[in-house]
């Protein structure tokens, strides 16, 4: 396994998008989603662009299993959710240095919740 986590880290590091595969919580099927994410040591940060509006992180919120494809390479993760301002803001933070200030703020509407995924 240690192999694959490398090969992710490796494909997570050279990509600005990555897709995240969530279970619906009505319907049970498979959705799938282009986000942004910030790589930062050993943690994935995943910032919902409607925040806790956000279809996906509403699912996440039934079901914290996720599947992260980062150019083929996968992995099925649990995830954390982060619901508390001061940390919501440090990732928001996280994002304008990886994605710009401008687009971050384009893109982005609402800042109240962030998604954490612990790399192993």
């Amino acid at each position: 396994m240690p192999t694959q986590d490398n090969a992710l880290r490796d494909r997570l590091s050279r990509s600005r998008e990555i897709n995240i595969s969530v279970t619906g919580r009505k319907s049970g099927r498979t959705i799938s989603n282009p986000v942004w994410f910030v790589l930062d040591g050993d943690k994935l940060y995943l910032l919902p662009v409607r925040g806790s509006d956000t279809q996906w992180y509403k699912n996440v919120l039934n079901n914290p299993m996720i599947r992260i494809d980062a150019r083929g390479t996968e992995a099925e993760v649990k995830v954390v959710l982060v619901t508390e301002a001061t940390q919501v803001s440090s990732v928001a933070e996280k994002f304008r240095a990886k994605y710009g200030t401008n687009d971050v703020k384009k893109y982005y509407s609402k800042f109240d919740v962030a998604v954490l995924v612990q790399m192993q």
